[in-house]
C-alpha cells in the first residue's frame, strides 16, 4: 500500500497514511521547528490538502509524506522568524518512567545537532521504518548516499551519546 495512483484518496487511505506515519512525521517535523504547535500544524495542513482530493499521491506515500511536511515545516519557521525569536517549547521524547527524562534530552539535542541531511535520513529509518529507497526518493539522492548518511547520522549520534555518558549497556 505504499504505491498511490493519480486518483484522489478514500477517507480510509488517508486515514490509514495517518496511522502509518503520523508520529514519525511529527518527530521529523519538530527537527525543523522548535515547537509543537508548527510541527503538528505542518502535518495538518499536509493531510488537509490530501482531504480536499485536490492533491495526489504519485509514487511512494511515505516520501511524499516527508517531502510535503518538511516543506510546511520549513514554510512555518520561516514564518516566525520573521515575526519573533523562537522559543523552545515540548519536548520530543519522554522519558521512560524509569529514569528522569534526562537520557531523552541528550538524545534529542544529539539528533538536532546532525547535519540535515543526516538527522533526516536517521528519521525516516528509525522512526518510519523507510527502506533506503524510499529515503532516497523522499530526499531525491541516490540510495548509496542515503545509506551513507545513515551510517554517518548514526556514527555522529554514538559519539555524542558517548560523550554524554550514554551507552549501550544503559539502555537495557
Amino acid at each position: 500500500m505504499s504505491r498511490w495512483g493519480e486518483q484522489p484518496l478514500t477517507i480510509d487511505d488517508i486515514r490509514w497514511l495517518y496511522t502509518r506515519h503520523g508520529p514519525a512525521l511529527l518527530l521529523y517535523a519538530r527537527t525543523y521547528v522548535t515547537h509543537a504547535g508548527g510541527a503538528e500544524d505542518a502535518i495538518q495542513a499536509v493531510f488537509l490538502k490530501l482531504l480536499s482530493g485536490k492533491y495526489f499521491i504519485t509514487g511512494n506515500a511515505a516520501a511524499y509524506l516527508y517531502r510535503s511536511v518538511k516543506n510546511e515545516a520549513m514554510n512555518d519557521r520561516r514564518r516566525r522568524l520573521r515575526e519573533m525569536p523562537l522559543v523552545e517549547e515540548a519536548r520530543w521524547f519522554r522519558g521512560d518512567g524509569q529514569t528522569d527524562g534526562a537520557q531523552a534530552l541528550m538524545l534529542e539535542q544529539a539528533i538536532k545537532e546532525l547535519p540535515d541531511d543526516q538527522r533526516d535520513v536517521v528519521v525516516m529509518r528509525v522512526w518510519s521504518g523507510m527502506t533506503f529507497e524510499e529515503v532516497a526518493e523522499a530526499t531525491g539522492v541516490s540510495v548509496n548516499t542515503a545509506a551513507s548518511r545513515y551510517r554517518y547520522g548514526l556514527e555522529r549520534l554514538r559519539e555524542k551519546l558517548g560523550a554524554r555518558g550514554i551507552n549501550k549497556e544503559e539502555k537495557r
